[in-house]
């Protein structure tokens, strides 16, 4: 992604807001239906997390940290790569809507990611979120 650019997707799930926070904010929540590999997450400002994933044969150290909180409706932490050009954040905002919670989330690039790299281009970063905010997090809350 190109500095500045973004993705915004809002998805209704139905979920209460406290579920809903709590999917994307617990990490035991967070490694079921978004990475697997991730060692720990905590909601407080400051906090860091790293983990490895593998795409396409390569490895992708990715570096989190914390920015703002405020619990039960939003969060923002920096997401970037070790290693590597680009630096980006996440910002997760939820609202009741209906008869559960609508998830405003917004992904902004701060520093550009290598453009010559597929991997990093919208389209895939967009196919990318899209999976895990349309697919596998509503997915997630209507489980058996």
């Amino acid at each position: 992604m190109k500095k500045d650019e973004f993705i915004q997707i809002e998805v209704d799930l139905s979920a209460s807001m406290n579920a809903a926070w709590q999917a994307i904010t617990d990490p035991e929540q967070m490694r079921q239906w978004y990475f697997p590999m991730l060692p720990d997450f905590r909601a407080e400002i400051g906090f860091k997390t790293e983990f490895n994933m593998e795409c396409e044969g390569r490895q992708f150290l990715h570096q989190w940290e914390v920015y703002e909180v405020d619990p039960g409706h939003r969060i923002v932490y920096g997401w970037r790569y070790g290693g590597m050009p680009g630096d980006s954040k996440v910002l997760w905002e939820l609202a009741e809507s209906g008869a559960g919670t609508r998830l405003t989330f917004r992904h902004t690039s701060i520093e550009p990611f290598d453009a010559d790299d597929p991997l990093f281009s919208r389209e895939s970063c967009q196919a990318g979120w899209e999976f895990f905010l349309k697919g596998q997090l509503p997915s997630f809350f209507t489980r058996d």
